[in-house]
């Protein structure tokens, strides 16, 4: 690669970065959940349901992605997000009902997030084929830290400000990152197989959509995003209510989640690049499945809590770092934001359904009985899914030897 290719993809790299970090802010939402509440006049309970409405409006936007970096550029697309980023926060400083809280808070907030997301890091990711676990890492890695650091802008923003000001502040602050993170951007060039890992061959969305490969891994990455959503979206209430712990000290799981949540990104990532990333994912799969049978059947004290959560958190972070790779790996690279659009899907679909079994069927345990049977099954497909085409290749290669014996 000459100096200037070079540069371009180091410059993208950092604008994706930038990206990233402010796209994440999204995930600081429980800051507003009471003051909403107190707001509108409703339950902290539907107002906090625009989260959800906002993670699958993410998911959805991350499968259309693609398409639409096809057409306009990931540039284009990019700054397109940061403006729809700005203006959904604007409407919810002047949302003054649940419809409309729904309407801007969650669909127009999620799917200005998720068109930048996921097609930003699949772009970085092409520009990378050597190190494709390093450089989602350091992209996923940057969407978690912007959860982090916005948690202080915006509590820094609402002490000082009304809640409609820190929504229009917050929604400021966030576009001009996306905007700016946009301009550093530039769509990677399609890759030559030999260049791919492993040399595979791009699969249309079609072709992988036809291979039974594609349905086991967006199983493992349903279970996976469900139990580490469902986990991390009521850790302290399950402290409280599950293990009797205080208040105070069941708090303490959201700082657990944070640093095991980063921690399997960044350790999963780096590791993906130096053994084949299906192993990375089943060690991530025994990770969260060591945390689920650690909540359902050890006599839980606080440490062995934080510790089962922490396991969770760990394999949802890892999982969803070294996932854009895998599926590449699997169907190639050019066609990447396609075909993990759909997989994706999964994490919008998961950010919900251990909700509604928990609600059906009488709680927390339900939805664990679930997951650990989830998890079990797609502990086997890790263990015995094979790239397509393999065994076609295996028996290719085998024809071609030579045969003792054969005339």
């Amino acid at each position: 690669m000459n100096a200037s290719s070079n540069a371009i993809r180091y410059r993208t790299l950092a604008g994706t970065v930038l990206t990233q970090f402010a796209l994440g802010s999204v995930y600081t939402w429980s800051l507003f959940n009471a003051q909403l509440s107190h707001k509108l006049g409703e339950p902290v309970s539907q107002v906090a349901f625009a989260f959800g409405l906002l993670s699958l409006a993410l998911a959805v936007a991350s499968s259309m992605a693609g398409k639409l970096q096809e057409r306009f550029g990931v540039r284009k697309v990019a700054i397109a997000s940061g403006l729809m980023l700005g203006l959904g926060f604007y409407l919810t400083s002047q949302a003054n009902n649940l419809i409309m809280l729904y309407l801007c808070a969650g669909l127009l907030v999620g799917f200005a997030d998720g068109a930048g997301y996921l097609m930003s890091l699949s772009n970085c990711v092409k520009w990378f084929p050597e190190r494709k676990g390093l450089i989602s890492a350091c992209a996923i890695g940057a969407y978690g830290l912007g959860s982090l650091g916005f948690k202080f802008i915006n509590l820094a923003l609402l002490s000082h400000f009304s809640l409609e000001a820190t929504f229009q502040l917050w929604g400021l602050i966030a576009m001009t990152m996306v905007v700016a993170g946009a301009l550093l951007m530039t769509d990677a060039p399609k890759q030559p197989a030999a260049a791919q890992t492993g040399g595979s061959r791009d699969y249309s969305l079609a072709e992988a959509m036809r291979q039974p490969q594609y349905w086991m891994l967006a199983l493992m990455f349903l279970t996976v995003c469900m139990s580490g959503l469902y986990v991390i979206g009521v850790a302290k209430d399950i402290g409280e209510s599950f293990v009797h712990l205080s208040t105070a000290t069941a708090a303490n799981a959201v700082a657990v989640i944070a640093v095991a949540n980063l921690s399997g990104r960044l350790v999963l990532g780096v590791l993906s690049d130096k053994m084949p990333r299906i192993r990375v994912i089943t060690i991530a799969q025994i990770a969260a499945l060591a945390g689920m049978l650690t909540l359902l059947f050890a006599p839980l004290n606080a440490s062995l809590f934080f510790a089962a959560i922490a396991c969770i958190a760990f394999s949802f972070g890892g999982t969803i770092t070294v996932y854009p790779s895998l599926v590449s790996d699997f169907f190639g690279l050019n066609n990447l934001t396609k075909n993990y659009g759909v997989i994706y899907l999964g994490f919008g679909i998961g950010s919900i359904v251990g909700s509604i079994v928990a609600s059906l069927f009488g709680g927390f345990l339900a939805t664990f009985h679930l997951i650990l049977a989830l998890l079990i099954v797609a502990l086997l497909f890790s263990l015995t899914i094979r790239q397509p085409g393999a065994a076609q290749a295996n028996k290719q290669d085998f024809d071609a030897e030579p045969h003792l014996g054969k005339a």
